[in-house]
C-alpha cells in the first residue's frame, strides 16, 4: 500500500511539472489568477486525454477564405444552394425570425444570412476541440499566443459555468464556435438567452439568431436602419462580425437574394 501511494504521489508531481512547463496553462493560468474559476478546473482541462496540437490550423491561418479574390470568394457564398438554403431557413423558422427582428430591430435578412455562411444553417460548424484550436495556436503560432491565451481563458470561464467538458464544444481553426461561429470572449459578452431556459446555448437557433443581432446592435447597427452602403452603419457593424470586407459583401448580396425570394414567392 505504502509503494502504491508513493507512485500515486510521485505521478501527481510529474503532472504538475508537466503544468509548469506548459506555456499554454502558464498563459492562461495568468489571465485567470483573479477569476473565480478553481485551479482544479483549470489543471483538469489541461491534463485531459483528449488534448492534441494540429499542426493543420497554421496552414489554415495562412490561406483563409477571406484573402481570396472577391469573385472566388462570391462564389463560395453568393450562389443558388446558399439562396435556396437561405429561403428554407427562413420559412421553418419565420415565427423566431421575427421576433429577434423585432426585438433588436435589424434586419431579419441580415440576420438569417450570417446564421447561413457561419454555418450552413447548422451544417458545418465543427473541425476541432475549440480548446485544442486555442490550444495549437499558442503553441504553434507565437503571434497569435497572447490572443489565443485569452480566448483559452474566456473558454474555461465559460466552461466551468456552464459545467461543460473542456473538450466538449467544437469549433472552427480559429476557434469560433455554435451556430453562430462566436469566438469564447464574443460569446461571453454577447450570447443571449432568448428563450429564457437559463442557458445561452450556441446550438439553440433562438439563442443563436438573437445573440447575432444582439453582436450587430452593440456593433454600431443603428435601430431599425436601412443603410447598408459601405461605411454605412450596417456594413461596420457586420465588418465587426469577420474583418473582411469580401465577408461584408458576401453578406449583404446574399441577404438581398435571399429577400427578394422570400417575397417573390410570396406574391404568388
Amino acid at each position: 500500500m505504502k509503494i502504491f501511494i508513493l507512485v500515486l504521489h510521485l505521478s501527481i508531481v510529474i503532472a504538475q511539472n508537466s503544468f509548469e512547463k506548459d506555456i499554454a496553462f502558464r498563459m492562461v493560468m495568468d489571465h485567470l489568477q483573479d477569476s473565480n474559476i478553481p485551479d482544479a478546473f483549470i489543471r483538469g482541462a489541461f491534463s485531459h486525454d483528449k488534448i492534441k496540437i494540429h499542426p493543420e490550423i497554421a496552414e489554415r491561418f495562412a490561406r483563409p477564405y477571406e484573402k481570396k479574390t472577391w469573385k472566388e470568394y462570391r462564389k463560395l457564398f453568393v450562389k443558388e444552394s446558399r439562396i435556396t438554403a437561405g429561403v428554407k431557413f427562413f420559412k421553418e423558422n419565420r415565427d423566431i425570425i421575427s421576433d429577434v427582428s423585432k426585438k433588436y430591430k435589424v434586419d431579419s435578412f441580415i440576420i438569417v444570412t450570417i446564421a447561413g455562411i457561419e454555418s450552413n444553417y447548422g451544417v458545418h460548424h465543427s473541425q476541432f476541440s475549440v480548446f485544442n484550436s486555442l490550444y495549437t495556436q499558442i503553441h504553434e503560432m507565437p503571434k497569435r499566443s497572447k490572443w489565443a491565451s485569452k480566448e483559452l481563458a474566456e473558454f474555461l470561464t465559460y466552461c466551468f459555468n456552464d459545467q461543460l467538458d473542456t473538450q466538449l464544444i467544437g469549433g472552427s481553426y480559429a476557434g469560433a464556435f455554435g451556430f453562430g461561429q462566436f469566438i469564447p470572449s464574443s460569446f461571453n459578452n454577447y450570447a443571449v438567452d432568448f428563450n429564457e431556459d437559463g442557458i445561452r446555448e450556441p446550438y439553440e437557433w433562438p439563442d443563436v439568431l438573437a445573440s447575432i443581432a444582439n453582436y450587430l446592435r452593440r456593433n454600431g447597427y443603428q435601430m431599425n436602419s436601412t443603410n447598408y452602403k459601405r461605411d454605412g452603419d450596417i456594413w461596420k457593424s457586420i465588418y465587426a462580425y469577420n474583418h473582411a470586407d469580401n465577408y461584408v459583401m458576401a453578406v449583404l448580396e446574399l441577404s438581398e437574394k435571399i429577400r427578394k425570394r422570400i417575397l417573390s414567392e410570396g406574391a404568388k
